[in-house]
């Protein structure tokens, strides 16, 4: 299978070296993001954020090494949206010598895009 068997073409997954990645999922997109994940280097840094209905629906994902993976359960009050926006208020900080990147898709979006502070 490739990427663009799975992705909408206008999400037109391509973040630039070195950028963080963000992938915030509901578990019917599941599949976009382990595709998204398994075309990533081994060397990418970031998170996936996936919202579940239950505990019962948690399962192992493949991501490199510094991707982290984050099951939210709406049965224990979890969101996608407040997972999301904290994480990228602590990563998007705002400082005068640096720019900070994350390319970032969340489910329901109309595409991918970077974010920078």
């Amino acid at each position: 299978m490739f990427l663009s068997d799975v992705l909408p073409a206008s999400i037109a997954w391509n973040p630039g070296v070195g950028d963080l990645v963000l992938l915030g999922v509901r578990l019917e997109d599941l599949p976009i993001a382990e595709t998204v994940l398994a075309t990533l280097p081994l060397k990418a840094r970031g998170q996936l954020f996936v919202e579940a209905d239950s505990d019962a629906d948690i399962r192992p994902v493949v991501a490199p090494g510094r991707v982290g993976v984050t099951w939210l359960s709406r049965e224990r009050g979890r969101s996608l949206e407040s997972a999301v926006g904290a994480w990228l208020e602590e990563m998007l900080p705002v400082e005068a010598e640096r720019e900070h990147r994350v390319y970032a898709w969340v489910s329901g979006e109309a595409c991918a895009r970077a974010l920078v502070s």
